[in-house]
């Protein structure tokens, strides 16, 4: 056993190194091995690199002396590895909500890029007609009252587009802030499948799109914002109705099972094509021209964010909205928490 302080820090090292090495393997070996564990080795090496190098030093005389240390080593580990591997999940859960914050903000990024490179493009067209129709009335190139009546109701029409655009714009912008407020109250749904359907059915008729409804005798009520979700249910008719051809129908039904409400839309249309199906509640996606209807002015009849307020909102409302495709057209079917399972 040495005495002196070069034989002991030989020593120490000659027996402590082999243990650190061997731990150091193990890491690089095991590189699938989670962050907890690899934590729990990462604290054992120095405690056993320790407790070998004292062995080494007393020349593997077990004394009194040795004893003690092994004990307060021992202790040690007890104490250190319980809080290297709590540290190891809490580490590995940050790492996780770190990652999905980093993947949201680039969602979040390329979502407001498209909504830029969108609003730039469809306020265009609108203003251009505008634009285009009052220096048409300014210059007096129509001048005939039935000319000029009807460039004042088409101007009228436009200026009542891009207003509802921009409304459509800042609850957007309200719902990806994180600034909605809603008035929440129980709402049942009967009702307002009814005010819905009745501001509807002069859309349908003109459309030639029949609208149908199926709800149960007893109410289906939910805690909601009566405003909110009424909003939701009209643009999902809506969008019913203008993926609907003449002589289609648009069917809204109502119920409730395993404690919660829902509400579906069906059409007659031609149904979503499969690839736009993971991004039709995304803002300003039309999707393909089986999904893009164009009025028979030629202009398109919404903002393209119907079904992503109707998205954000319904989330805002912790329930769930979904679309699949039928065998001819297709469903979106909203769910809410029922008011007694609150």
């Amino acid at each position: 056993m040495p005495t002196n302080v070069p034989g002991i820090v030989a020593y120490a090292l000659a027996f402590s190194i082999p243990v650190v090495l061997l731990g150091a393997l193990i890491l690089r070996r095991a590189r699938t091995m989670s962050l907890t564990a690899s934590m729990a080795v990462l604290v054992l090496i120095p405690t056993i690199a320790t407790f070998a190098g004292v062995i080494g030093i007393s020349g593997m005389m077990f004394d009194d002396q040795l004893e003690r240390l092994a004990i307060v080593l021992v202790v040690v580990a007890a104490v250190t590895v319980p809080a290297a591997l709590m540290l190891g999940r809490y580490q590995a859960r940050r790492t996780v909500w770190e990652k999905e914050i980093r993947e949201q903000e680039r969602a979040a990024e390329k979502s407001r890029r498209e909504l830029v490179a969108w609003v730039s493009h469809d306020l265009r067209t609108p203003l251009a007609g505008i634009r285009a129709m009052a220096e048409a009335l300014s210059d007096g190139v129509v001048s005939e009252q039935a000319d000029v009546e009807r460039y004042a109701n088409q101007i009228v029409g436009e200026t009542n587009r891009l207003s509802s655009m921009v409304d459509d714009l800042f609850e957007m912008s309200k719902i990806n802030a994180g600034t909605l407020r809603l008035d929440m109250e129980p709402v049942d749904l009967h009702e307002l499948v009814d005010e819905v359907l009745a501001a509807s059915r002069p859309t349908a008729e003109r459309s030639e799109v029949a609208l149908h409804t199926e709800r149960p005798t007893k109410p289906v009520v939910v805690c909601g914002s009566d405003r909110a979700l009424g909003r939701v249910l009209t643009n999902l008719v809506s969008n019913a109705i203008a993926h609907t051809p003449p002589g289609g129908r648009v069917d809204i039904s109502v119920g409730s099972d395993d404690g919660q409400a829902w509400t579906r839309v069906d059409d007659t249309g031609p149904g979503i094509a499969e690839t736009d199906l993971p991004r039709i509640f995304e803002v300003a996606y039309r999707g393909t021209t089986a999904r893009s209807p164009v009025a028979a002015d030629g202009i398109p009849p919404g903002s393209g964010m119907g079904l992503a307020i109707a998205a954000g909102l319904i989330e805002a409302h912790h329930g769930a909205i979904t679309a699949v495709n039928r065998d001819k057209g297709c469903r979106f079917e909203i769910r809410l928490p029922l008011l007694a399972s609150l």
